[in-house]
Order: structure tokens, then sequence, then C-alpha cells
């Protein structure tokens, strides 16, 4: 039986938080991604939208991160387990960065909305 399993929840939330501070040193795409959801969190505080805008923001915002923190997973995982130069590993790097260009791409659709939503009212 993994060690790791049923652990208390101040134990995983500090592995979580491990995780986060590994990627916050190590991940220069995951550090422009907070700083994006801090500017978006500027935005939201500045231009005052109703709250399903807020709602929709946060959950972009924290997909897009999670996405990263998915992303810096597999890539470490498959350098892990391969090291070398393979076509097979880079295609499943390759999918892993795609899948947070289309949460970004997501989250700059709900951005344009937001602003357009404003400028209307």
């Amino acid at each position: 039986m993994n060690a790791n399993k049923n652990q208390s929840l101040s134990a995983r939330l500090r592995f979580a938080l491990a995780g986060l501070g590994h990627g916050l040193r190590t991940e220069r795409s995951l550090r422009t991604q907070i700083a994006v959801s801090i500017g978006v969190a500027v935005a939201l505080v500045i231009l005052r939208p109703a709250p399903l805008w807020w709602a929709l923001a946060i959950v972009c915002s924290t997909a897009v991160v999670a996405a990263e923190l998915f992303n810096t997973a597999i890539e470490r995982l498959a350098d892990h387990l391969h090291p070398q130069l393979h076509s097979e590993i880079r295609i499943v790097k390759d999918c892993a960065a795609a899948a947070v260009l289309c949460f970004s791409l997501g989250a700059l659709g709900v951005a344009v909305a937001l602003l357009v939503a404003i400028a209307r009212s």
C-alpha cells in the first residue's frame, strides 16, 4: 500500500503546496500565468462586474494555472522516465502544452466577452 494514501488533510495540503512551490520556482510559464491571474483579480476589483463575471474569471484563471501544473507534472514524469529525446515523448509533451494553450484561449475569450459586456453597460 502507498504510504501517501489516506494522509490527513493537512499532510495532503502540504504535498499540494510543495508541488505549487516547485512549479513556481522552476516554471516561468506558471509564474506568468499566476501574474496574469493577479492582473485579472485587479481588473475585477477595478471594473466591478457582476458576480457571474467574477466566477467565470476565477474559474478560467484557476483552470489555466491547473493546466500549467498538469503540463509541468507530465513533462517532469516524461523526462524522468525517458531522459533522451524521443518522438513519442515529444508528442506527449506537445499535447500537454496544447492543453494549456486551449485553456488560455478559452480564458482570453471570457476576458473579451467581459470587456464587451462592460462596454455595452
